[in-house]
């Protein structure tokens, strides 16, 4: 099978895209369901939150990312195995449930969809070979973070710490040759971690001094201590000023055209987790170009 993935690039990125749809589907469940097994784990562990009405619907019995079965958010209805293939059953079912009808969001199959094609993306910029294993790895991580953050302002530690911990972990396997990109050593994963803690802990209590306000939550520190881990310390720069930049011009629209009140935060973590990615792909390709173009 790797001689055949080796010898053609074409299949291995389609069932490297077969595959991310999948997987895609599993991650709709981790979205929706891990902020709220987040939220009833705090109440169950804080009895004073306890007291307080939530915001949400929370379920109870065993609740996780397998138990129960997927329902329709409408109706309550089981879906079944053959209503639940990647973007496929979407299209059958004309993007409503096949019990009452109602519609569905059509952000199931594009978290799919999207999934899908930025695994192909490392699949076509990597190759065969534990690079592309690793990239597709992050990934999938990044993925879920930045939607759930976009969505609740959560940053999930059962996602970002493992995240951290793997990246420290695969340095001490470089070098390995023939994968120098994702392989650093393990002088600049450390380094990498730390810095990106650091640097923008730094950034919060600078900010929450001058202000009496904090800028961004505890989350946003261990994800760009993840990417270090996994990018090295060189690349930490990059992510900073492009995330930042990114997150600045939305902000602006946000309060420009849809009159967003400045005192609502604008999530961090989509854009960080963006930049990690784009970094990954493409980081010595963008730092190459701006060092032609300036210097």
């Amino acid at each position: 099978m790797l001689e055949l993935f080796t010898q053609s690039a074409p299949v291995f990125i389609a069932v490297v895209f077969a595959f991310a749809l999948v997987i895609g589907s599993f991650l709709n469940v981790v979205i929706h369901r891990l902020p709220m097994m987040m939220e009833r784990d705090w109440r169950e562990q804080c009895e004073e939150l306890r007291k307080t009405p939530s915001e949400v619907d929370i379920p109870t019995g065993r609740f996780d990312l397998i138990v129960p079965r997927s329902r329709c958010p409408s109706c309550g209805q089981m879906i079944k195995a053959w209503q639940n293939v990647p973007v496929i059953s979407y299209l059958l079912l004309r993007g409503r449930c096949a019990n009452c009808k109602e519609s569905i969001s059509a952000r199931y199959p594009l978290v799919e969809l999207l999934t899908a094609v930025l695994a192909a993306l490392c699949a076509l910029q990597f190759g065969p070979g534990w690079e592309a294993v690793l990239a597709i790895i992050l990934t999938l991580a990044l993925l879920p973070i930045g939607m759930i953050d976009a969505d609740t302002q959560y940053i999930p530690d059962t996602i970002v710490l493992p995240l951290m911990w793997v990246g420290l972990f695969i340095s001490l396997f470089h070098p390995m040759p023939g994968a120098e990109t994702l392989f650093i050593a393990p002088r600049d994963a450390i380094v990498g971690a730390l810095a990106g803690y650091l640097s923008l802990w730094t950034v919060f209590q600078l900010f929450k001094l001058v202000t009496g306000k904090e800028g961004m939550g505890y989350g946003d520190f261990k994800l760009l201590a993840a990417l270090g881990a996994w990018l090295g310390w060189q690349q930490l720069p990059m992510i900073i000023l492009m995330s930042a930049a990114v997150a600045a011009i939305v902000g602006i629209g946000l309060m420009l055209f849809r009159n967003h009140d400045r005192s609502v935060p604008i999530p961090y973590g989509p854009y960080l987790a963006a930049a990690g990615w784009i970094t990954m792909l493409w980081g010595d390709a963008i730092s190459k170009l701006y060092m032609d173009l300036w210097i």
